[in-house]
């Protein structure tokens, strides 16, 4: 019996590319590490197959968010490459990433940038000024 390359004698796989579970369910986050970590985590005595897809997906979906946002901070001040300033105004600025991040210090991100009223010029001194 002579097997041609890619073929197996009946055993195995028979020859076929494995694909990885990031792949099957379309996610550039991988699923197998996810995986690794909530077994090792020791969150729970088991882990369902489906739980590191789901949170893969949902880790993939936040990052997008944030780097989506952060590009247009940087393209807002006409820079190219996204910094830890650009990544706290866009988190900052948007609502429910502010709420989910509250507690969160990003390093050398900065503050936003604002001046409580109580502090900025009346109007009354601007009017004599002029006069």
């Amino acid at each position: 019996m002579v097997f041609q390359k890619g073929e197996s004698g009946g055993r195995g796989r028979g020859g076929k590319k494995s694909v990885s579970r990031s792949a099957k369910a379309g996610l550039q986050f991988p699923v197998g590490r996810v995986a690794r970590y909530l077994k090792k985590g020791k969150y729970a005595e088991r882990v369902g197959a489906g739980a590191p897809v789901y949170l893969a997906a949902v880790l993939e979906y936040l990052c997008a968010e944030v780097l989506e946002l952060a590009g247009n901070a940087a393209r807002d001040n006409k820079k190219t490459r996204i910094i830890p300033r650009y990544v706290q105004l866009a988190i900052r600025n948007d609502e429910e990433l502010s709420k989910l991040l509250g507690s969160v210090t990003i390093a050398n991100g900065g503050v936003l940038p604002n001046i409580h009223s109580v502090l900025l010029p009346k109007e009354s001194a601007k009017k004599e000024v002029e006069a």
